[in-house]
């Protein structure tokens, strides 16, 4: 058994207490008023270009997702929903701000959009393929850990990350403790929205079905409402990169994802 070191277990502990967290990402105060609103977060942006394909990155894919996503919600649905989007052009956002922007909102859900990839020296990179939404929560698999250290990755890009996230190191297992010591309250609806998002992009938008899954996401931990992180399909499989690449292929995704979004504020707008 792997004995955490005390200043390991502190970090994690300072890292779930509320004062560590700037006051934009506590929950705000209900509304009777307030709209259903969805915050729609495009993944990477900027300087971090997240996974690249041969002919493709993907924070450029996602966003133009996020943003078909937010035309169809305003052409369809104004009247009952609300879309926010983290970032609306090529730009980084630090996975804090992001969180933040959804707190502040106090928004209902929270959809964090990214395309997935394996390293480039496993075996069958090439081949694999399909879309998977995860939720926060305990790692199931070495493969689901993995993908959460790719996409908390990206805070070493941000200045004093190790001052914002209290000493957390997206390349430690051992500072993963904190998803041990703080599950997300909003996990029963989390889930209900992961699978609504994963049925639509399997039926509708021809993915293969790679699951509802879960992990220790960063961005999810710090929003204060149901989110969730969808995985596309995997940019490093050439039939997989050209759909995600095309026009068809991200309305088909944005389709799919806009078509949860309804379902879900329908089932949970009145909760």
């Amino acid at each position: 058994m792997t004995v955490l070191k005390p200043h390991i277990l502190w970090n994690a502990v300072l890292f779930l207490l509320a004062a560590a967290l700037p006051c934009s990402m506590r929950a705000a105060e209900p509304s009777a008023q307030k709209p259903f609103t969805v915050v729609l977060d495009a993944g990477h942006g900027g300087k971090d270009y997240g996974c690249r394909g041969k002919i493709s990155n993907e924070k450029t894919i996602v966003l133009d997702v996020a943003k078909k996503i937010e035309a169809l919600i305003k052409k369809e649905a104004s009247d009952s929903i609300k879309p926010i989007l983290t970032r609306k052009d090529d730009t980084f956002i630090p996975l804090d701000e992001r969180a933040s922007i959804a707190n502040d909102a106090n928004a209902d859900l929270f959809v964090s959009i990214h395309v997935n990839s394996v390293a480039a020296k496993s075996r069958g990179r090439e081949k694999v393929h399909g879309a998977s939404v995860y939720t926060v929560g305990l790692h199931k698999s070495e493969a689901n850990l993995a993908v959460a250290m790719r996409e908390n990755g990206v805070i070493e890009l941000e200045e004093d990350f190790t001052q914002t996230y209290q000493g957390f190191d997206p390349s430690s297992s051992e500072s993963y403790i904190i998803f041990e010591l703080d599950q997300n309250r909003h996990v029963a609806q989390s889930i209900e929205a992961a699978s609504m998002i994963q049925e639509r992009l399997v039926s509708d938008a021809g993915r293969a079905d790679k699951g509802v899954l879960q992990a220790g996401f960063l961005v999810l931990w710090a929003t204060r409402m149901p989110s969730v992180l969808v995985e596309l399909d995997f940019i490093c499989n050439p039939a997989a990169e050209r759909f995600l690449a095309s026009e068809d292929g991200r309305k088909k995704c944005a389709k799919a994802i806009y078509d949860a979004i309804i379902a879900y504020r329908t089932k949970f707008s009145n909760k």
